[in-house]
């Protein structure tokens, strides 16, 4: 029997006992207020962030930010059935076409992270990945009751109405990038500039 032999046989003689499998995680409990600390972590990231009384204030809350950013009354808006219902006339104009890195884009966000200020986007024919990437301005409407602590909590809530979806998009702030002479640049991937509407339940 040569050495290699002789080494092979050792190992395949050799009886491991297998490793005791690890205990599922659990992600520890978030104390204090959900909304506040997404608030927070949000102006960390540059994002603007509203808390409207109904849904109803969205149309005006919208109006507003574009009248302080100097942008035309027009917003681009995906085939949301609550969304589309708001009274957006006479105010501002809608548009249903794919909007552009000059243009303003609204559209409803499933879920939030309270942790670290994140928006989660899980794929749905009714809310394109196009709004979320491609506007100058994305404008998010959130729900008070879908910020949750964390991201497990955020996916066991997708997993709970079925399948997990092909895609799931994580958006904390605008679009950023350092890579050119390290100097930080909004925009550069995606929204410019992003400002999320908190409507309480």
């Amino acid at each position: 029997m040569s050495a290699r032999e002789d080494i092979l046989s050792n190992i395949r003689a050799r009886k491991l006992s297998p490793a005791p499998a690890p205990s599922e995680y659990r992600a520890p409990k978030a104390d204090g207020d959900p909304i506040a600390a997404f608030i927070e972590r949000s102006a960390f990231f540059h994002t603007e962030v509203r808390v409207l009384d109904s849904l109803a204030d969205v149309p005006g809350a919208v109006a507003e930010i574009l009248r302080d950013k100097n942008m035309a009354a027009e917003i681009h808006l995906p085939s949301h059935a609550e969304l589309a219902q708001l009274p957006w006339a006479p105010q501002l104009t809608l548009k249903r076409t794919t909007p552009g890195p000059d243009d303003a884009a609204v559209a409803p966000a499933p879920f939030a992270l309270a942790e670290t200020g994140t928006l989660v986007y899980p794929a749905r024919a009714d809310s394109p990945a196009a709004w979320h990437f491609q506007a100058g301005l994305e404008i998010a409407v959130l729900r008070a009751s879908d910020i949750l602590p964390q991201m497990e909590d955020a996916l066991a809530r997708i997993k709970a109405t079925g399948p997990i979806p092909h895609t799931i998009n994580f958006v904390t702030g605008p679009s950023r990038t350092g890579d050119i002479e390290q100097t930080l640049e909004l925009g550069a991937h995606g929204p410019k500039a992003l400002s999320v509407l908190i409507v309480k339940d």
